[in-house]
């Protein structure tokens, strides 16, 4: 079974909703979950905000924060799962934020990630350095989150 497959179950035995806020990823997270037999039991939707001003004006990241600290910040993609909860109506919400490469964007080296799950009781954000390509980074940042979700999820149930 896939992560992906382990999460929606764990989302749906608890009668739990996800919505996904992208960047990096580009969509890929909503895709991998929707790849899923059965995801639309728990899958609300997906915001994909590549853009830095897209981040405030859907999905309400601090417009301060993102001309500060830029979109690649553990507090974006904190702020980034959090208003995808709350826009969507869903009880979990999960965000990417960071560079795939291939050169550096904002001083940020690429495979520089973060990503957060939110739910009722808070925001967990885990930063990574991934190794590879674009490819292997968005792929790799997909997996980062998705084993986040399932553990938080996990420790909550």
């Amino acid at each position: 079974m896939t992560a992906a497959a382990e999460l929606l179950g764990d989302l749906r035995s608890r009668g739990w909703t996800v919505a996904v806020a992208e960047s990096l990823t580009g969509g890929l997270l909503c895709a991998t979950l929707v790849d899923v037999a059965g995801a639309s039991a728990s899958l609300r939707g997906g915001v994909v905000a590549y853009a830095t001003d897209l981040k405030g004006a859907l999905l309400g990241v601090d417009e301060v924060l993102l001309a500060t600290h830029g979109p690649v910040d553990p507090e974006v993609a904190r702020q980034m799962a959090d208003g995808v909860r709350v826009r969507l109506g869903a009880d979990v919400g999960l965000a990417t934020t960071g560079v795939a490469g291939p050169g550096l964007q904002d001083g940020h080296r690429p495979g520089t990630v973060h990503v957060a799950v939110a739910t009722p009781s808070g925001a967990h954000v885990r930063s990574l350095e991934l190794p590879g390509d674009r490819a292997a980074v968005r792929t790799g940042a997909v997996h980062a989150v998705l084993a986040l979700a399932r553990e938080i999820i996990r420790r909550q149930g």
